[in-house]
């Protein structure tokens, strides 16, 4: 069964820094792409940053230059290092693992994990 744990969150104030860890368990074969989306209240859920399997991070407009998005597949992990953060960046933030079985691609949640700026 896979788990997708994320840790990290907290506030802080607007202008500081946060640090995200997601850790992947279970047996599967592979991972593809990992991704951090976010949820601030009364909205839909978004991407924030993907990584993809060749290393590759892609960023949505409004994190641009703040956010950079790692992972290590030794370890099974996805980090996200967010700066110079604003009150916006206030959400419930999910970690999202494409997991690679034989022949299919499943997505896998985290619980997820609140990060409030104070402005």
């Amino acid at each position: 069964q896979v788990k997708v744990v994320e840790s990290g969150g907290g506030l802080v104030q607007a202008g500081g820094s946060l640090r995200l860890s997601c850790v992947v368990s279970g047996g599967f074969f592979s991972l593809d792409a990992m991704a951090w989306y976010r949820q601030a209240p009364g909205k839909q859920r978004d991407l924030a940053a993907r990584i993809l399997s060749d290393g590759t991070p892609l960023y949505a407009d409004s994190v641009k230059g703040r956010f950079t998005i790692s992972r290590d597949d030794a370890k099974n992990t996805a980090s996200l290092q967010m700066n110079n953060m604003r009150p916006e960046d206030t959400a419930v933030y999910y970690c999202n693992a494409r997991v690679r079985w034989i022949g299919a691609l499943v997505d896998y949640w985290g619980q997820g994990t609140q990060v409030t700026v104070s402005s």
